[in-house]
């Protein structure tokens, strides 16, 4: 893995300088980039009620903007979301990683496991603390929040396995009303 970051003008804007290869491999799952050839899977995803917790559904057109953004996000910050991808199977699980819109906050810890199939089987909680130790070690991150909409206790359950400590009184960006603020400090 050969990626170098330095932070930049904030104390949470991260510009990337090289960056050769960015995934990351567990036991289970390999982590890569998002391309083109998770359009299918993820529009899937997008248009069915399992995206209600991201603001979805969604339609197609939209799902293509999600996707193209998500890869886009890589080129403008040097860092984004992994998809999933399951070894013995090469399917596309869902996406793990970095989101950050704001750079006056710290960069947000994201996940979404596609289909129900998958679920239940440790994925999610496989990529995060994989891609915890990544955030840490190869972009220097110190801490991360994450935005869970209330009623989405598996996503909820999830962030306190990572160890985030749910921040009591946060006000959630306006395009998560209804979402609480999990921080994590990764510098221990």
């Amino acid at each position: 893995m050969n990626v170098s970051c330095k932070v930049a003008t904030t104390r949470y804007d991260y510009v990337a300088m090289t960056m050769q290869t960015s995934q990351i491999q567990t036991k289970r799952l390999n982590l890569r980039r998002p391309t083109e050839y998770d359009l299918i899977p993820y529009t899937k995803y997008c248009v069915s009620k399992r995206s209600k917790y991201v603001g979805g559904p969604f339609t197609n057109v939209q799902a293509f903007e999600k996707l193209a953004s998500m890869i886009g996000h890589w080129e403008l910050r040097g860092f984004g979301r992994f998809v999933m991808v399951e070894q013995s199977s090469g399917r596309a699980l869902g996406h793990f990683g970095a989101l950050q819109l704001d750079t006056s906050e710290p960069p947000e810890i994201t996940w979404t496991i596609w289909h129900h199939d998958h679920e239940r089987k440790g994925f999610a909680t496989e990529a995060g603390q994989a891609f915890k130790d990544y955030a840490a070690q190869v972009l220097g991150f110190t801490d991360m929040i994450a935005h869970v909409r209330r009623g989405n206790f598996a996503s909820a359950a999830l962030a306190e396995r990572l160890g985030g400590t749910l921040k009591i009184g946060a006000l959630p960006p306006s395009r998560l009303e209804g979402s609480v603020v999990y921080e994590f400090n990764l510098s221990h």
